[in-house]
């Protein structure tokens, strides 16, 4: 009888998911990676952007505003990762007509190694993960500041997971931008590039 050779599920899985990244194209995802980038070359768009990798959850118990000793920072591999990003929008000749972000330290260094244009702190876009007594009124804040979006170019804010998904629902991972437009309805989500 023929011996059979089984792979370990867990291997399997690592191979599986492998091949899937190496095979995605940076900063796209198909269609809706395509119509993202479209309506991003068009201006008029906002990319909500979540900060780049900052490994871990939340910001320590000590953490202070001012103080990026206190907060959850960049990695490296999330420093390289915004300026690829900022890269990308450079090589698709995306027209930025303003980068917002919020004050946390990991945002603002997302904002400003994507090298777009001068970066705009704004307290409507800082994270509510830890006391979401702001939520509502931070959310409304941001809706309006889409809704009012009407400068030449795409309107960038570097935000955080909790904000975006106040806003357009779903997860989004880090380095990850939902390109929305306003309309009477609300916002519309036109795609996702990661």
């Amino acid at each position: 009888m023929p011996r059979v050779h089984w792979i370990p599920t867990r291997l399997l899985l690592l191979l599986l998911v492998t091949a899937l990244i190496a095979s995605r194209p940076a900063m796209a995802q198909g269609q809706d990676g395509d119509a993202a980038w479209a309506a991003l070359a068009r201006g008029g768009h906002v990319a909500l952007m979540r900060h780049a990798l900052a490994p871990g959850i939340g910001d320590p118990a000590d953490f202070r505003l001012g103080d990026c000793t206190t907060q959850r920072n960049l990695s490296e591999a999330g420093r390289e990762q915004a300026r690829r990003i900022g890269e990308r929008f450079r090589e698709r000749g995306i027209e930025v007509g303003e980068v917002r972000s919020s004050r946390w330290c990991r945002c603002r260094e997302t904002a400003r190694l994507l090298g777009l244009g001068d970066v705009i702190p704004t307290p409507a876009l800082d994270s509510f993960f830890r006391d979401r007594a702001t939520a509502e009124r931070q959310t409304d804040a941001t809706r309006a500041l889409i809704r009012g979006w009407s400068g030449e170019g795409t309107l960038v804010l570097v935000t955080h997971q909790v904000n975006i998904t106040a806003l357009v629902g779903g997860g989004v991972g880090s380095g990850e931008i939902i390109v929305v437009r306003a309309d009477d309805a609300g916002l519309v989500r036109v795609g996702s590039l990661r």
